[in-house]
């Protein structure tokens, strides 16, 4: 009988997964003294929790099959067969891509009562996929359910029991909403539960994006496209995006809009389209084209980096509405083209991305226009944008493609050069023991 590709793929993935496992997990690469403070115990969990999960990526009708992002440990199949950095990555395989990146972290312990902080690779999105377009839609106050009872009670439970999970931390590859069902809910509508249980309360949660209120949530940066290996490539890059021309006042890449009832995505595309009757270069203030529309509707640009980096590389400014969410992964391909970003909400990012990207910091590398004066009170985002020096743009520009090591996810297995720079992963640890240390402190005070 023959075996199906996807089969073959996921197979292959999860032995070798497995031996980077045995190989690499518990080992540090530094002494005691220069990982004090740092060490991470990594829970042995089944796998079925973790890469059994994989086996289905085929098996939602109503949502895309994940199969051929699966491959590079998360990162997804090239974008073509000579890049080494290039990527067709999926947000939501930000699990396996962490999972995955902290076997490579230096500090790690096999004796969980040293551990500063300790890793649950609990692929908590995938799992989430059964409940939210799968069988067990009616069962999603269940989710995590098992998880919880194999910490307190099958597996070592004085893991647990030693800080009441205070100490754990795990990675959700969606934004926070989809966890937050209220358990009450009868019939259940969007989303499981899973950070609605008392049983989690205690464990920091890694989210795309996160809720305002939960201590015990915090959002990281969506994965791009750009994964580079060592520092070299990150520099090439880094010149491209600064030499880049920029033929383009401001750019918009999404989809929406198109309903009659007012909200800032229509008001951009009814901008956008309203700027192309302005075609002489004087009235443009030096630009070839105010603004550009980049069609993204259908998620045709999800796993297409091309299609929109070459148009992000040209403007100057990347407008980031809210959509569904508040959050966009464009935020971050924009970081990277070295393309100014202009927000309509904090929640959008300023309130989300502390750790890798200060709020007292948005003013030097973004623009902030409120929603509510483009739609309702007729400020026009080109007027605003306009008004912004040339000297001030280069200045801004510089500022962002500062920030881009921080919001990327380096390639696991990078060159020890590009180590040195702290790139998401790294920030996102390092926020993690500071919070868990706080919290700790906190707990033994009462």
């Amino acid at each position: 009988m023959a075996i199906k590709p996807t089969l073959t793929l996921n197979l292959s993935f999860s032995i070798s997964f497995f031996t980077l496992i045995s190989v690499y997990s518990h080992q540090s690469d530094l002494d005691a003294t220069e990982c004090a403070g740092r060490w991470i115990h990594i829970r042995n969990l089944p796998a079925q929790f973790n890469l059994d999960l994989l086996s289905n990526c085929s098996d939602f009708p109503l949502y895309d099959d994940f199969c051929p992002f699966l491959s590079n440990h998360g990162l997804g199949q090239k974008t073509h067969n000579r890049t080494h950095s290039w990527y067709r990555t999926d947000p939501s395989m930000l699990e396996l891509i962490f999972h995955r990146r902290i076997l490579d972290y230096p500090c790690l312990t096999s004796d969980p009562a040293a551990a500063s902080a300790v890793f649950l690779p609990y692929y908590a999105g995938i799992d989430a996929i059964r409940y939210l377009y799968g069988p067990d839609l009616n069962s999603s106050f269940e989710h995590g359910l098992s998880l919880f009872q194999f910490l307190k009670s099958h597996d070592s439970p004085e893991i647990w029991a030693r800080n009441s999970g205070h100490d754990h931390f795990l990675v959700m590859a969606r934004p926070a909403w989809d966890f937050s069902q209220p358990l009450a809910n009868d019939p259940p509508i969007w989303g499981t539960s899973f950070l609605e249980l008392p049983e989690f309360y205690n464990v920091t949660a890694l989210t795309l994006e996160s809720r305002a209120w939960p201590w015990q949530e915090q959002a990281i940066p969506y994965p791009t496209s750009f994964h580079p290996p060592n520092p070299a490539l990150l520099e090439s890059w880094l010149r491209r995006a600064r030499q880049s021309r920029r033929t383009t006042l401001m750019l918009f890449a999404g989809g929406g809009g198109v309903s009659a009832s007012p909200n800032i995505r229509r008001s951009i595309r009814m901008e956008c389209q309203n700027s192309s009757s302005a075609n002489s270069s004087a009235d443009n203030g030096g630009y070839a084209k105010l603004c550009e529309f980049v069609d993204c509707s259908n998620g045709v640009c999800e796993h297409d980096p091309i299609r929109f980096m070459k148009p992000m590389l040209q403007a100057s400014f990347c407008l980031q509405p809210p959509g569904d969410t508040p959050t966009r992964r464009s935020t971050f391909d924009s970081i990277v083209a070295g393309c100014i970003p202009v927000f309509f909400e904090d929640q959008s990012a300023k309130a989300q991305y502390g750790w890798h990207l200060p709020e007292n910091q948005y003013g030097e590398f973004s623009v902030f226009i409120p929603k509510e004066d483009v739609v309702f009170k007729g400020l026009r985002i080109l007027d605003v944008l306009m008004g912004i020096s040339r000297a001030e743009i280069r200045r801004m520009r510089e500022r962002v493609l500062e920030s881009m090591p921080r919001i990327i996810y380096r390639k696991h297995g990078s060159s020890v050069g590009l180590r040195s720079k702290k790139d998401a992963f790294d920030v996102a640890v390092e926020g993690v023991l500071r919070r868990i240390k706080s919290r700790l402190q906190e707990v033994s005070a009462h």
